[in-house]
């Protein structure tokens, strides 16, 4: 991960604690025979010791992901005394960018393999969020639809209850069982919320109930009290610091502290068309429109000059532009202008 920057949130190295100190990422956590580590660039944090260091730490969430280009090391000062970095070129951006969906990659397969127990991802529509989750999940399940057997994972859209999360979390309660709430709409009721945050807790039992009299429950054949031993995946569109009611924030910022959290950084106009052209130089874009790469690099330049005016940029709206420049060769571009832009 190229220039990539993280902050020790909690970690030691030689006895030497290194809370709140930013270092160039190396290479992720791993787990080892003394315990687990994260591999960063020394800079002049340690003078005398080697250019590339482990630091200790417990695990993913003893450190966190700083905008790349945004930060630069401070020959190892504290995190307060960190200064600015310029302006990222595109270039930085887009490696930026690369990081954090190539991060959410890493940790879904940690999530399938049980390692990780909650995973929240947001970030704008149409970015690709869904896409990498559901490549992974679907590796993973390969063998198991040659083979006849069940799924072990389901992805959940649209509205659940309450009475509908207990069962489906029951459905997918044995170990290395993944659950994924999609833009699901589980953050505005307290006790769906409260569900979560049993399935999640930090103990070693994680034990779910359900004591209203229930008829579903009854006919699902679905107990009242169950233990969990999956994992869930959450995928939104909201901003978790701006978004909350007063009523439940303290129930989200709960229910987050027992989850990573990778946000994928996509906060501008910039970014998000950056994320298009990068998709597009990577060939999945245009993946099945047979175009040329001229045809391919005029739709890319007219969605740039026009960025300001669509009603969206996102993946989605580069489809529906090269939708268009398919079906109307001569006039997609007016045709673009009538359908996809702001009036």
């Amino acid at each position: 991960m190229n220039n990539a920057f993280i902050r020790i949130k909690s970690g030691v190295y030689r006895n030497q604690d290194v809370s709140g100190k930013v270092f160039q990422l190396v290479d992720q956590y791993k787990r080892g025979t003394k315990g687990g580590f994260v591999t960063v660039q020394n800079g002049n944090n340690f003078p005398g010791f080697p250019e590339v260091v482990r630091i200790k730490v417990d695990g993913v969430a003893s450190y966190e992901f700083m905008r790349e280009g945004e930060f630069v090391q401070s020959g190892g000062n504290p995190a307060s005394d960190v200064v600015a970095a310029p302006t990222e070129t595109d270039e930085e951006v887009m490696s930026r960018i690369r990081d954090r969906f190539e991060i959410l990659d890493e940790m879904t397969k940690a999530t399938l393999s049980g390692d990780i127990r909650a995973m929240i991802v947001t970030g704008p529509p149409g970015v690709g969020k869904s896409y990498g989750v559901e490549r992974e999940l679907e590796k993973a399940s390969l063998f198991d639809k040659i083979s006849g057997k069940r799924i072990k994972s389901e992805i959940v859209k649209g509205t659940i209850s309450a009475i509908g999360l207990f069962v489906m979390l029951y459905k997918y309660s044995d170990p290395e069982c993944v659950l994924v709430f999609d833009d699901c709409d589980v953050w505005d009721d307290q006790d769906t919320i409260n569900m979560l945050k049993g399935a999640l807790d930090s103990g070693k039992t994680r034990r779910i109930s359900y004591h209203k009299d229930s008829r579903v429950l009854r006919e699902e054949g679905v107990p009242n009290t169950f233990n969990f031993h999956g994992s869930i995946i959450f995928i939104t569109n909201q901003n978790f610091e701006t978004q909350r009611s007063s009523k439940i924030k303290p129930h989200l910022e709960a229910l987050q502290s027992r989850s990573h959290f990778l946000d994928l950084t996509l906060d501008t106009l910039r970014d998000k068309f950056l994320r298009i052209k990068q998709i597009a130089a990577d060939g999945a874009l245009f993946d099945g429109y047979d175009f040329e790469s001229e045809v391919q690099d005029e739709i890319i330049t007219f969605i740039d000059v026009n960025k300001n005016k669509f009603r969206e940029i996102s993946l989605r709206m580069a489809r529906k532009v090269a939708d268009l420049r398919k079906s109307f060769p001569l006039k997609w571009k007016m045709m673009a202008q009538v359908t996809c832009m702001k009036a």
